[in-house]
């Protein structure tokens, strides 16, 4: 046999033991976990049977594991391989099966969850028919299922058609957005962190599918002559060890807000999380020491071969959190039953209780972490603080004050909504608008002035092989068509204005109040509305188009007045806004809903003002620096060129007025 025959014999054994083993030890995982925590015991009443009771964690195992080879070779295709090339192709036709398989069973698992939950006489009559339209077109659990299920088979097309950079892109970002309907879903509505909850969720199984659909393709491509194995594991190691830290924290955040009290660690519920930290803390340690010690010896046969042997027992290791993790999902938590009965009107629509009265102490401390933005601001401190090193390192030099704003403002933006003020956002009108103030004016003045495209271009190096890394992602999201658009300053100016006013006057405002999705995309939409705004007017990062100075402070002194014209309107306001919401929370304490609310207007009209007075001088700095730096070229150009266009600007007038001077002695001749 020859070598190569031999390679590929070696090749094909891995792929197929690295499947064996992954779903091995996944069943082994979900078996052990529902036993130890009572999941597919009988229920004492409307039981659905053992069947029902055993394949919905099944299903949901295969689920998680095919939405892991969905997403998480879309990701590592974009960030490790070239486009149109072979393996970029196989990375895609694994996610289009990953997709296919997920769409199935994630059908299946919706199937099976409304048989476990109304425990319906399953037949082919038109009254059970009846039953499941009805579950998945008005229960928000059957819709939940119906639109994952749906988004699987849209994603199974779009990653078998789409073989180019940025249609693969959107398919990633679809493929993502598959995560959220499970989201919410399970345990994660019952408890009183709901949020902290639905956003642990969230990350912990985005994280999760990043790291083991990456794995699962470094196994499905052993052995391929067309794939750079040493550069593809290495690209894959930076985006596992970015996936472990979310898998980490998220867990955290999720096991604090189901167990309650380190007691509940005693609980069947507890027992299994105890594995799966322990599952988590050998794959990151295992991870951690053949990144460091073989990776750089991948070139060796021996070297490599105990790579693979060790990649092998980290997809065991994987599989095993799996089934927990699916087992879990069938597990009630300690504190699933303590918010089931017995609602205040505050806990029927914000889940909680009316906290404490918003006296000057809780400013300081009242804490409602948002672990989702907590996570986003930590990598966005950590890249950041790792270029600036970067470039010290090489001997440039950027400047503190970029790096003190950056700072400033990623704090400033846990404090929005982490602390008190999201903490209270919910009760108080005038405390929503004063986060929502902070958002879209202050935290971007802040983040602007740090520069971050310019740094990342400064300090990411620029890869040669035809791939796209991060430096060229950014290179592409700044030259976009679309970022193109959005960056003219008319364009940003009027995305930041009429946003403001359509929120607060249509029922946008309502659906962030009620629904979690809502305002997430209430934060985000605001946050990046705002940073394109202040981009456009102070920054330094590259964009297409800038206006000059004049307009630029014609442009900001109408947005000033439309600004300053909406905050007197929230006052005007003789009803309620969102009265079934602020007017319903029966909070005994603070200014009550109308008085509130006026006082919400005031602050969008005064204190909202505040970045907008500073853009306003800064701008006038900027312009008074521009006039300065121009007049000093010139003087330098006049220097170096001995004044020779002042010269010949005055001969030139000697010669106009020369030529006047003879006409008038001809006319009077």
């Amino acid at each position: 046999m020859s070598t190569r025959a031999q390679t590929t014999s070696r090749g094909s054994a891995y792929r197929l033991a690295g499947l064996v083993v992954l779903l091995a030890a996944a069943l082994v995982g979900v078996v052990v976990a529902l036993v130890i925590g009572g999941g597919a015991a009988p229920l004492l009443l409307q039981d659905p049977g053992p069947f029902v009771r055993w394949a919905i964690p099944v299903a949901k195992l295969v689920m998680n594991v095919s939405s892991a080879a969905m997403l998480g070779s879309l990701v590592l295709a974009l960030f490790a391989l070239r486009s149109e090339s072979k393996p970029f192709d196989a990375a895609l036709n694994v996610a289009s099966v990953g997709a296919a398989v997920f769409t199935v069973s994630a059908g299946f698992t919706g199937f099976l969850t409304f048989m476990a939950a109304f425990n319906p006489k399953l037949s082919i009559e038109a009254e059970f028919g009846s039953q499941l339209g009805r579950y998945l077109l008005q229960t928000p659990l059957g819709q939940s299922w119906l639109i994952t299920t749906i988004l699987g088979s849209v994603i199974t097309v779009l990653a078998f058609a789409w073989r180019t950079w940025t249609p693969t892109l959107i398919t990633a970002i679809l493929a993502a957005a598959s995560f959220l309907p499970l989201a919410t879903q399970g345990h994660s509505g019952e408890l009183s962190g709901h949020n902290v909850a639905v956003n642990s969720i969230l990350l912990h199984t985005i994280g999760a599918a990043v790291w083991l659909g990456g794995l699962l393709l470094l196994v499905l491509f052993r052995g391929r002559d067309d794939v750079d194995t040493p550069r593809l594991v290495a690209r894959y190691s930076s985006l596992a060890i970015a996936a472990f830290v979310v898998v980490a924290v998220s867990g955290v955040a999720r096991s604090v807000v189901a167990l309650g009290a380190w007691s509940q660690l005693a609980t069947p519920y507890g027992a299994i999380l105890i594995i799966k930290v322990v599952l988590l803390g050998g794959m990151g340690l295992l991870g951690a020491w053949y990144r460091a010690r073989l990776i750089p010896k991948l070139s060796g046969e021996r070297a490599s071969r105990w790579f693979w042997i060790l990649v092998l027992c980290e997809v065991s290791l994987m599989g095993l959190a799996s089934g927990a993790a699916a087992a879990l999902a069938r597990t009630p938590p300690p504190t699933g039953e303590e918010v089931a009965f017995a609602r205040t009107p505050a806990e029927v629509l914000t889940r909680s209780a009316v906290p404490p009265e918003f006296t000057i102490d809780r400013w300081f401390t009242a804490w409602d972490i948002d672990i989702l933005w907590l996570v986003a601001a930590g990598f966005g401190l950590f890249f950041y603080l790792a270029g600036v090193i970067r470039l010290h390192r090489r001997g440039d030099r950027w400047p503190i004050h970029r790096t003190v704003f950056w700072v400033l403002g990623l704090l400033l933006l846990v404090w929005v909504t982490g602390g008190p003020i999201n903490a209270y956002q919910e009760y108080l009108f005038s405390v929503h608008m004063l986060g929502h103030m902070m958002l879209s004016m202050a935290i971007p003045l802040l983040l602007v002035t740090g520069s971050p495209v310019t740094l990342a271009l400064r300090a990411v190096d620029k890869r040669d092989d035809g791939t796209r890394g991060g430096r060229e992602w950014i290179l592409w999201a700044v030259q976009s068509p679309f970022s193109r658009v959005v960056t003219h300053p008319f364009v940003a100016a009027a995305i930041f204005i009429v946003s403001l006013w359509a929120f607060y006057f249509t029922d946008l405002v309502r659906w962030s109040m009620y629904e979690h999705l809502g305002h997430e995309w209430m934060v985000a939409h605001f946050l990046i509305s705002g940073y394109l705004f202040v981009l456009t007017l102070v920054g330094a990062d590259p964009i297409p188009y800038r206006l000059p100075y004049p307009g630029r402070l014609i442009t900001l002194i109408a947005i000033m007045a439309m600004h300053a014209f909406f905050g007197v309107a929230i006052m005007m306001q003789e009803g309620l806004m969102v009265a079934d919401w602020f007017g319903s929370m029966g909070r005994t304490w603070g200014p009550t809903p109308m008085e509130d609310q006026y006082i919400g207007g005031g602050i969008a009209w005064s204190i909202g003002e505040i970045p907008t007075l500073i853009l306003a001088i800064t701008v006038a700095i900027q312009w008074s620096r521009s006039d300065t730096k121009l007049q000093r070229r010139r003087d330098r150009h006049a220097d170096r060129t001995g004044d020779a266009e002042l010269e010949e600007y005055n001969a030139k007038l000697a010669a106009i007025a020369e030529r006047d001077r003879r006409a008038e002695e001809q006319g009077r001749g």
